[in-house]
């Protein structure tokens, strides 16, 4: 167990190329954002594909480090991943990240995909410099992107926790439920219904509280502008993936599945980041082979399933 036959991984990170100083302030602005990594960590191609090759990974759809670079530093964090594709056709992918403090930027990040980057889709952190992915202003960007049917990766930012605690834990999945129940009552779903937007983490809470929101969500005391019916909130959670990061357990699955279709179910490792390593990693797909909840065809089927949403990915492979 622990190795298998191709599959992609969705949420997969990666670094530029960086001195022992630059990887040790790294470090340091990890463990401010209470991301306790136990030392600096050193990101390379040559040892990612390794791991990949001992687990079995056939492709990884690689993301920046979810944190707040200035704009500068994420371009050239998007040029750094569209070269690692340029080198490795085959067995990369790149989800640019985009600026979504600033819209003008984003958009400006968008079109320079279309002759720089060549993205195969996005990486959207739920909060930017402070600014939520539910904030108005950015209308103009997601009525972009569903122009162009874009797939959209849904990262939490790290959230310091009110207790000496890492906020991997608890913060991060939190995080991710806090922005995806804002952007339900907003209408960010049924206002941009070409987008295929996947949440990282196994959506983090939100299956856990999926049901609550059904029974509750339209209640008169909830904040609901648009009217949303129970059935709507229903609906609309239906549509997004979820991504099995860290969330390959049964405990995880068994929520995922009353809230999401089986087959919105992707594999994602977290690979590229100091929390994660081999072992977990491991552990992962282990709990995957040995789910009680999915069948082994359907863990297999959510192994590959990323080639669908992800077709210039799935043909550089071929």
């Amino acid at each position: 167990m622990g190795k298998v036959n191709g599959w992609v991984d969705i949420h997969a990170h990666f670094t530029p190329p960086t001195t022992a100083e630059e990887r040790e302030t790294q470090w340091r602005q990890l463990r401010d954002a209470h991301l306790l990594a136990p030392e600096p960590y050193h990101w390379r191609p040559e040892t990612m594909l390794a791991t990949m090759d001992r687990l079995g990974i056939a492709v990884q759809m690689l993301s920046p480090v979810p944190v707040d670079s200035p704009l500068p530093q994420l371009r050239a964090w998007n040029d750094y991943g569209a070269q690692l594709v340029a080198d490795h056709p085959g067995r990369f992918g790149l989800l640019a990240g985009l600026p979504t403090d600033d819209p003008d930027a984003a958009l400006a990040e968008i079109a320079r995909g279309d002759t720089e980057t060549h993205p195969d889709g996005y990486l959207l952190t739920t909060r930017r410099s402070g600014v939520p992915l539910g904030d108005p202003r950015l209308a103009p960007v997601w009525e972009e992107l569903d122009r162009r049917s874009a797939a959209l990766f849904i990262h939490p930012s790290a959230v310091a926790p009110p207790f000496r605690q890492t906020s991997v834990l608890v913060e991060l999945p939190f995080e991710t439920t806090r922005t995806v129940v804002d952007l339900l009552y907003t209408g960010f779903f049924r206002r941009y219904p070409r987008l295929t937007v996947v949440l990282a983490h196994c959506g983090g809470a939100l299956p856990a509280l999926s049901g609550r929101l059904g029974l509750l969500g339209a209640e008169e005391y909830v904040f609901n502008p648009l009217g949303l019916t129970a059935d709507d909130i229903r609906t609309d959670l239906a549509k997004l993936y979820l991504d099995t990061a860290a969330s390959g357990t049964d405990a995880n699955l068994a929520a995922a599945v009353t809230m999401v279709p089986r087959d919105h179910l992707v594999y994602g490792a977290d690979a590229g980041v100091p929390c994660s390593n081999q072992n977990n990693m491991k552990r992962n797909i282990d709990a995957l082979q040995n789910s009680h909840v999915l069948t082994p065809r359907e863990v297999d089927a959510l192994g590959h399933r990323a080639f669908d949403l992800f077709p210039a990915a799935a043909q550089r492979h071929r």
